[in-house]
C-alpha cells in the first residue's frame, strides 16, 4: 500500500498579514498531482488542517475542494483534528463521509478505532488519534485522573487501550510534540517543553505519521515522521526545503519512504544589503521578485520610505529592519538561538541571577507542574 504523508497545512493562515490562500490553492494543486503521479493508495492528514478553530469560509471551500478531488479519485482520506483545529467542526459530518472513504478523527473520545484496509499483504490497521491534552484524556478515563498528569501519562492512557493486533501492520496518524523533534519556527509549545512525550511510546506501530512539528523529519527512527508543512510559513523556515512524504507499505518491517520536494508558488527568502545593493538590477534581475521576502537594510541612515520603494521592485516585501550602528542588532543567529531557548530557561536563568545557585530539581519539577498546570487552564 502506497501512503502520502501530509500535516499542517494551515490552511487561512496569514504571515505578516499577508494571505497564504493563494500560494495553498496552488500547492494542493501540485500534491493532487503527486497524488495522480504517484498512483497513492491513500492520504494520511495528520492535524492542524486549518489556521484557526473558526476558519474563514474560504480556508473551509479550499478543503472542501481538495478532499472532493482525492474522493472522487477514489482515493481514502485519514484525518485528524491538530491543536489547531476545533474537533466539533472538523468531525461534523464524519459517518456521511466516511461512506465516501474520507475518515475523519477531529477530536478524542476515549477511544481509538481503527480503520482496517486489504492489500495483496493482507490487512492494515490505520489508527487516528488526534491532538490531546491531559485534560482531554481524564475527562475520558475519570478513574485514572489522579495519575494523568503529563501529557505523557495522557499518551501513556490512551495507547494501552489500544487494542493493537501486533501481527497485522498498523499505522498511527498522531499530532503531538514528540521529543527530540527539531522546531521549524512557527509552531506553538507549552512552557518547557511540557507537552513533549517520548518516542519510544509508539514503538508497537510500523509507521507513525505525525503532524505539528513544521520542519520535515525522522524521529529516532525512518519510520516515525514529520511530513511538515507544504508551505514556508515564517522566516526561520527560509532554508527549510518542504516535501510530501511517501509510504510503501509492503510485507510487515518492509516499508520504503521517499520524499518529493514541494515548490511553492513564492519561495520565503531573506535579503540583506545596502539599499542601492539591493536596487541594483544585477542582483535581482535573474531571481523571483514575487517571492516573500525579508529584508535586512545595512544603510547607515534611514531611507526614506523604504517600504514603499523597495516594494516596487519585491512586491511581496513582508518585513524590513535595519542593522546598523544605532540599531545595535544582535549578532547573526542570535535572535533564531533565542527563539528556540523556551520559558522554563529564562526562569531557571533568572533564579540563578537573583539567589547566586542553580535551581534544585525539586524546584525545577515544581515550576514545570506549575507552569503546566496554568498553560492547560488558559487553554
Amino acid at each position: 500500500m502506497r501512503l502520502l504523508h501530509l500535516a499542517d497545512l494551515h490552511l487561512g493562515k496569514r504571515v505578516h498579514d499577508f494571505s497564504m490562500l493563494e500560494d495553498q490553492r496552488y500547492i494542493l494543486n501540485r500534491i493532487l498531482g503527486i497524488i495522480e503521479a504517484e498512483r497513492v493508495d491513500g492520504v494520511l492528514a495528520a492535524g492542524d488542517i486549518y489556521d484557526k478553530t473558526v476558519p474563514s469560509a474560504e480556508a473551509v471551500q479550499l478543503f472542501d475542494d481538495f478532499i472532493t478531488e482525492i474522493a472522487g479519485r477514489n482515493i481514502p482520506v485519514f484525518l485528524i483534528g491538530g491543536n489547531h483545529d476545533c474537533a466539533e467542526r472538523i468531525s461534523f459530518g464524519a459517518k456521511l463521509f466516511a461512506k465516501s472513504g474520507v475518515y475523519f478523527a477531529g477530536g478524542y473520545r476515549g477511544r481509538v478505532e481503527p480503520v482496517t484496509c486489504q492489500d495483496t499483504y493482507g490487512k492494515l490497521d490505520i489508527y487516528l488519534l488526534p491532538f490531546i491534552r491531559p485534560v482531554h484524556v481524564r475527562q475520558a478515563f475519570p478513574d485514572l485522573s489522579e495519575k494523568i498528569g503529563s501529557y505523557q501519562e495522557a499518551m501513556q492512557a490512551v495507547l494501552s487501550h489500544i487494542d493493537l493486533d501486533r501481527g497485522r501492520r498498523n499505522i498511527l496518524v498522531a499530532h503531538q510534540f514528540v521529543t527530540g523533534a527539531v522546531q521549524g519556527g512557527s509552531e506553538e509549545f507549552q512552557i518547557g517543553g511540557l507537552d513533549n512525550v517520548d518516542a519510544s511510546l509508539f514503538d508497537a506501530f510500523d509507521y507513525v505519521a505525525l503532524g505539528h512539528i513544521h520542519r520535515p523529519q525522522k524521529v529516532g527512527r525512518e519510520t516515525m515522521r514529520y511530513a511538515g508543512t507544504p508551505l514556508k510559513y515564517s522566516f526561520s523556515e527560509a532554508a527549510h526545503q518542504k516535501a510530501a512524504v511517501i509510504v510503501e507499505l509492503r510485507e510487515k518491517g518492509d516499508i520504503e519512504i521517499r520524499e518529493i520536494p514541494l515548490l511553492p508558488l513564492r519561495d520565503m527568502r531573506k535579503l540583506r544589503g545596502t539599499y542601492e545593493e539591493l536596487t541594483r538590477r544585477s542582483v535581482y534581475e535573474n531571481t523571483n521578485t514575487e517571492d516573500y521576502v525579508q529584508i535586512t537594510l545595512t544603510d547607515e541612515t534611514d531611507i526614506f520610505d523604504a517600504v514603499g520603494k523597495l516594494r516596487v521592485i519585491y512586491p511581496n516585501l513582508m518585513k524590513m529592519e535595519y542593522d546598523n550602528g544605532k540599531t545595535g542588532k544582535m549578532p547573526e543567529g542570535a535572535a533564531e538561538e533565542a527563539a528556540e531557548r523556551t520559558p522554563l530557561s529564562y526562569m531557571k536563568e533568572l533564579f540563578s541571577m537573583q539567589n547566586d545557585r542553580s535551581m534544585s530539581l525539586a524546584q525545577e519539577h515544581y515550576l514545570e507542574k506549575l507552569a503546566g498546570t496554568v498553560w492547560e487552564e488558559l487553554l
